[in-house]
């Protein structure tokens, strides 16, 4: 007998996901760490017209990875490192040294509505550093080299009508900027914070988000730098009881954009997702890395981020990792990231790893694509009278428009559609 569509499960793996995810295969009651079975190296079929095998290999267990505060437990990395080995570290010697900002080389302008408490936290100050934590040298040194943190604190009970704004525009290319700003939400409290970087500076920025039990919170981190900008940043979250998390990384412009994004529990029964979309054209670098550390009983999470390159040398990265410690009973989890070549020449990396240390969770799961345009689409397109051009314009939008309606600032997407226009046009696709 035939299931229904509605009976059906889709397996990653081997992993059911999607409505019916409630068990994984060769999982015991006293767990089993799968860290070496997902992150050997294997042939790895992406799917899609046109694609090529690659093989992947992980990073081992991520709770070895080190983190903590001081510089010298971080060297300057070579490229043979895990966390490095897709980054073009050329590019980024100017933001890995340890050494203060150049001056003010960055303009900030902040918008927050009414209640918003805007201040600054020193070294040691509460809260700063209580979600944050390095995990590699960027983080650390921009950590150690910003004496004044930036602090946006929204109180408890609070909800914020309008976006809190951070206007970030660098004023020079190759001028050295280091930030760090902290964003917390009290209990109950519901904001949306919009960070948007534009312009030119060779960027490292840290960002901790704090949100208290009940909180609902957004963060919208833009990335419209010019084409000689560099940006470095660690996002960290730290989700309370109960609480909404919401992060959603766009990454159109600079030379080179590489962002490690992550969350982790306070305590149980939050909800935490991460979305993100970026657009690589010839010569761009843009690497984004996620985290989800399920520390705690009875969270879900769900990661999704998508990509399209176009032209020679386009490069994309993600790497996404979720582990599920042993206490993180009943947890629900998954991850996919999809990209989307539209020319010979270009090329994305995508590397998931799931990491899981006990079998009494709801379920988990991942998953990777990356392709070329689908031919039935364009054909369907096209067999009702819409020219090529528009149908793979009508085809890359589809794709993209799943991110930027997880954005719902109206303002933003509007803004979003425009700037993909506009990178379509540039290879006439």
């Amino acid at each position: 007998m035939t299931n229904t569509p509605a009976e059906q499960a889709e397996k990653v793996a081997g992993v059911e996901v999607g409505e019916r995810r409630i068990t994984i295969p060769g999982m015991t009651e006293e767990g089993e760490n799968l860290a070496a079975a997902t992150n050997a190296a294997a042939d790895h079929s992406h799917g899609g017209l046109g694609e090529t095998k690659q093989v992947t290999s992980g990073a081992g267990s991520r709770t070895n990875r080190h983190t903590g505060f001081e510089v010298s437990g971080f060297p300057e990395p070579t490229g043979r490192e895990e966390e490095w080995r897709f980054t073009p570290l050329k590019k980024l010697a100017g933001v890995l040294t340890d050494a203060p900002s150049d001056g003010e080389p960055v303009d900030y302008q902040i918008s927050a509505g009414e209640g918003v408490v805007v201040s600054s936290l020193a070294h040691g100050t509460a809260p700063r550093n209580q979600a944050l934590q390095p995990a590699d040298r960027a983080a650390v040194v921009a950590s150690k080299n910003v004496d004044e943190a930036l602090y946006i604190h929204v109180p408890a009970d609070t909800e914020v009508a309008e976006p809190i704004r951070v206007d970030i525009t660098g004023l020079e290319a190759g001028k050295r900027a280091n930030s760090h700003i902290v964003l917390e939400a009290g209990t109950h409290a519901k904001a949306v914070f919009v960070l948007e970087h534009r312009g030119s500076a060779a960027f490292n920025g840290n960002v901790e988000v704090i949100l208290g039990d009940g909180a609902d919170v957004k963060v919208i981190s833009l990335q419209r730098w010019n084409d000689d900008a560099v940006h470095v940043g660690q996002h960290d979250a730290e989700v309370g009881r109960d609480a909404s998390y919401k992060h959603v990384a766009i990454s159109l412009g600079g030379e080179v954009v590489r962002l490690n994004t992550n969350f982790r529990y306070a305590a149980e029964g939050a909800e935490a997702e991460m979305y993100g979309l970026y657009f690589a054209d010839s010569g761009q670098h843009i690497e984004h890395r996620t985290f989800v550390d399920h520390n705690s009983p009875r969270n879900t999470s769900n990661v999704l981020y998508k990509g399209a390159l176009q032209g020679e040398s386009a490069r994309t990265v993600w790497v996404g990792d979720v582990l599920i410690r042993k206490a993180a009973e009943g947890t629900d989890s998954y991850e996919k990231n999809q990209n989307l070549l539209l020319t010979d020449g270009a090329r994305a990396d995508s590397v998931p790893n799931l990491e899981i240390e006990t079998g009494l969770i709801e379920g988990a799961g991942h998953a990777s694509s990356t392709g070329r345009f689908d031919e039935n689409h364009l054909f369907y397109l096209m067999a009702r009278g819409i020219p090529e051009k528009e149908a793979r314009q009508l085809v890359v939008r589809g794709f993209l428009n799943e991110i930027i309606q997880k954005i719902d600032v109206e303002s933003i997407e509007d803004s979003l559609q425009e700037a993909l226009e506009q990178e379509l046009q540039i290879h006439g696709h």
